[in-house]
């Protein structure tokens, strides 16, 4: 018996230090990315290797995503999830 997962695309942004774990061939600040259907923000983060402690404002689709729920917000085809590190300033 074989088993086929279906995959999405969604767009991943990351920006200022973030954007180093976007892959190859990225444009600008965002990628193109083929994901399983079913995944979460969180997965899909720690897919590509962005440390949780560094994501601190994260929309997905322009709306706010408190730590909580990430973790339970399931994709879809289409979605943009965003993501800034901290910002300090002075």
């Amino acid at each position: 018996m074989t088993t086929t997962t279906d995959t999405i695309q969604v767009t991943l942004k990351l920006y200022a230090s973030l954007g180093a774990h976007l892959p190859a061939g990225h444009t600008r600040n965002e990628a193109r990315v083929e994901v399983p259907e079913g995944t979460t923000i969180l997965s899909l983060l720690d897919s590509h290797n962005v440390p949780r402690e560094a994501c601190h404002l994260v929309l997905l689709n322009g709306v706010f995503q408190p730590p909580g729920s990430r973790g339970n917000a399931r994709l879809k085809a289409g979605d943009a999830v965003a993501v800034w590190p901290p910002v300090a300033g002075g």
